[in-house]
């Protein structure tokens, strides 16, 4: 995995259909080993960390199968929560006032690439 200015390297950009399978990566989530996921929306790329606002689970029922059937939601397939895709906010379902923790992405030469901050850190070797 390589790092540079622009970030972590998820993945190509076309492995990124708009409403589609997202890709999910290795992240550190405040000290324990999680994983953050990628999906378009609109055209424009978002990421969050993989964690459920409601219980803390991920939400993808099979690998980087985060929207719903109209792909116009991101879904939890635990218990239904469902969050808007560029905000993360919960739209509906369990998670009533929460949001997923919204992870920073960028899309630059064909390659997507996460922004570690504070608490979102590229997984320990």
């Amino acid at each position: 995995m390589m790092a540079d200015q622009g970030g972590v390297l998820v993945c190509a950009s076309e492995q990124v259909l708009e409403g589609g399978r997202g890709v999910r990566f290795g992240v550190s989530a405040f000290g324990d080993k999680a994983t953050g996921f990628v999906v378009r929306h609109k055209g424009v790329v978002y990421a969050y960390l993989n964690r459920c606002a409601h219980v803390p689970i991920e939400l993808d029922w099979a690998e980087g199968e985060f929207f719903e059937s109209s792909g116009l939601y991101l879904m939890c397939s635990t218990h239904g929560a469902i969050y808007v895709p560029e905000s993360g906010f919960c739209a509906g379902g369990p998670c009533k006032g929460g949001r997923l923790r919204p992870i920073g992405v960028t899309e630059a030469d064909g390659q997507i690439y996460w922004q570690p901050d504070e608490f979102i850190k590229p997984p320990a070797a």
